[in-house]
């Protein structure tokens, strides 16, 4: 059995899509599969990761007939996976040498089932501009008041939770996932040490935060079912948190916000 898989979804990343394959094939510990998802893109990222798949057979190619979204596309990935391990990668990040192993030694010594790690920022040209820690641990309630798992270090045991699906709404559908799985257990764990590079891009869909804001309200009401003062209560939390952390760091810091 494949010890990992690896969930990419792939929409017009020709720019990117080689660097991002090129840290998961660079990876120390190598036991792992790629599933890249394509949501039909439109520039030439399917021959760009056609040519990996034919180089490496760990890497495999799962081309959608309809653009979907990311949450369709990364279901795809979670839906073929054959590794214990789920974890994910979007088309333009990057994972540090070390990922792998240093988050499955991290779960396995500790028999975690679901965790985390910290990660730096990039720009459009590699360049690193901030640091992004984690804390040592979140719960259900800790995530609805502010998101602190980057999808990009996100990792779930499927021995222990089976496999569990994004709910399929436009953004913020790793947050659903993530509280899904802590319905299964009590805590996430994090790793604060960083594992990988998030890509900073002024087209990315998370950089609208009026939008992401609002289908994270849809999260509480539609996904998650929350009736209507625990969603105020719970996104006034995020917004706040969210303010903190990027207006007011200093702040966020001596709060515990920012790690």
């Amino acid at each position: 059995m494949t010890q990992v898989s690896i969930i990419t979804p792939s929409y017009n990343c020709s720019s990117f899509v080689s660097e991002t394959i090129g840290s998961i094939l660079s990876q120390s510990f190598t036991d792992w599969e790629l599933i890249l998802v394509d949501d039909c893109s439109s520039d030439n990222s399917v021959e760009i990761i056609q040519s990996f798949v034919e180089f490496d057979p760990r890497i495999k190619l799962i081309k959608s007939s309809e653009n979907s979204g990311a949450a369709v596309a990364r279901n795809k990935g979670i839906e073929s996976a054959k590794g214990r391990y789920i974890t994910f990668l979007d088309s333009d990040d990057i994972w540090l040498q070390d990922k792998l192993e240093k988050q499955l030694s991290f779960m396995k010594t500790n028999q975690y089932s679901f965790t985390y790690a910290a990660y730096n920022k990039i720009n459009e040209d590699g360049q690193v501009f901030e640091r992004i820690g984690v804390p040592d641990r979140v719960s259900y309630s800790d995530l609805l008041k502010m998101c602190s798992i980057g999808c990009l270090t996100a990792m779930y045991d499927t021995e222990y939770f089976d496999k569990v699906y994004m709910p399929l709404i436009r953004k913020r559908q790793d947050l659903g996932l993530w509280l899904r799985l802590l319905k299964k257990t009590d805590y996430a764990h994090g790793l604060n040490h960083a594992l990988a590079q998030y890509r900073v891009r002024e087209d990315s869909i998370s950089a609208n935060k009026a939008s992401a804001a609002k289908y994270t309200w849809r999260l509480y009401r539609d996904v998650e079912g929350l009736n209507l003062f625990k969603a105020i209560y719970y996104f006034s939390h995020y917004a706040i948190n969210g303010l903190l952390r990027t207006k007011f760091p200093k702040i966020a810091r001596f709060f515990g916000i920012l790690k």
